[in-house]
């Protein structure tokens, strides 16, 4: 099957890794066209602008304005242009604030022999990479967790609460860090069970070990016309995860996540929606190992099809005897 054709964008002050890139993707994808190049990062800033390219390699020295600062405003001028970074720079300070810009991989330049195309390829399927030399140094803990998605379905909003106020707390108090995208009308109960039994919320937030979200406002910054989007997704899931990642607490820890924006679009008759969301936020969490748990308040008398869909979304599921 033929590999889909891609319109290329190179930034690098260096010519000779311009034409270097730009004869790799000839030889080795050469239905990707390089459609244009820059040397420094206000060229291309007009150039992604002007032509909207599916994949932008990027250097981060460039002499006037660095890549990271580039790539947040390629993220505004081209939200669906996906962004490899390719640098000589092995800090990985600088690589976890260069892909905390929603760029999907870091390739080092001393990798690109053999790594170039790899990353090509995986950026372009919306896939995160991270050049090898670097996978096990990157301070990116998010991503060193085993990925897992479970939902499960409650009877009454009660229970909803309870079941996200368990999971919170168990995830703080083995030194995780915490996701809680929660509805308005449940916001208030939790924050109450919560500080009930003894977790201080406002404490949590400051050291960024509990970071809350609004579930309306995320469905908003998620979606184009009410549909998901995939780049949006990918940038808004990616970053806030990276972040919750920083408050991870002990060698191990992982970020975890409870939400129901997903649920709140299917309360609202969006069934395809909800179903697609599940379905990018697993895609997406995979590379960053979060835990998620999902929290649906669930009808006996709701359509046995829609929970096997949702279900089917899921690596495992809680409360399955709500199926009728």
């Amino acid at each position: 099957m033929p590999k889909p054709s891609s319109r290329v964008l190179l930034v690098d002050d260096h010519e000779h890794w311009r034409k270097y890139a730009s004869t790799t993707l000839q030889k080795g994808r050469p239905e990707s066209k390089v459609v244009g190049e820059a040397s420094d990062g206000w060229p291309a800033i007009q150039l992604a602008q002007r032509l909207q390219p599916d994949l932008i390699v990027l250097d981060i020295g460039l002499p006037q304005l660095n890549g990271i600062e580039v790539a947040r405003r390629i993220r505004d001028q081209s939200p669906t242009s996906r962004i490899l970074f390719m640098s000589e720079n092995r800090s990985t300070d600088i690589a976890e604030a260069a892909l905390s810009t929603g760029a999907m991989g870091y390739l080092l330049k001393s990798d690109a022999g053999r790594e170039l195309l790899p990353a090509i390829e995986a950026v372009l399927a919306g896939k995160r990479f991270t050049s090898s030399s670097l996978t096990n140094h990157i301070n990116d803990k998010a991503v060193a967790g085993t990925h897992r998605h479970e939902v499960a379905f409650y009877p009454d909003d009660a229970s909803v609460v309870d079941g996200y106020a368990r999971f919170i707390e168990s995830a703080l108090n083995a030194g995780n860090a915490v996701i809680a995208v929660v509805t308005d009308s449940h916001r208030p109960s939790l924050v109450r069970r919560l500080d009930a039994d003894g977790v201080n919320v406002t404490a949590s937030i400051q050291q960024g070990i509990y970071v809350p979200m609004d579930a309306g406002e995320a469905m908003s910054m998620l979606t184009v016309n009410g549909i998901p989007d995939p780049t949006r997704c990918a940038k808004v899931i990616g970053d806030v995860a990276t972040r919750a990642a920083k408050g991870i607490r002990t060698k191990n820890g992982r970020v975890m996540a409870c939400g129901e924006i997903a649920p709140t679009m299917l309360s609202n008759g969006d069934t395809e929606g909800a179903i697609e969301l599940e379905h990018l936020w697993d895609e997406i969490t995979r590379d960053y190992g979060v835990y998620t748990h999902c929290g649906y308040l669930w009808n006996a008398s709701a359509e046995s099809a829609i929970f096997d869909r949702i279900c089917a979304e899921h690596s495992a599921v809680i409360g399955r005897e709500l199926r009728h």
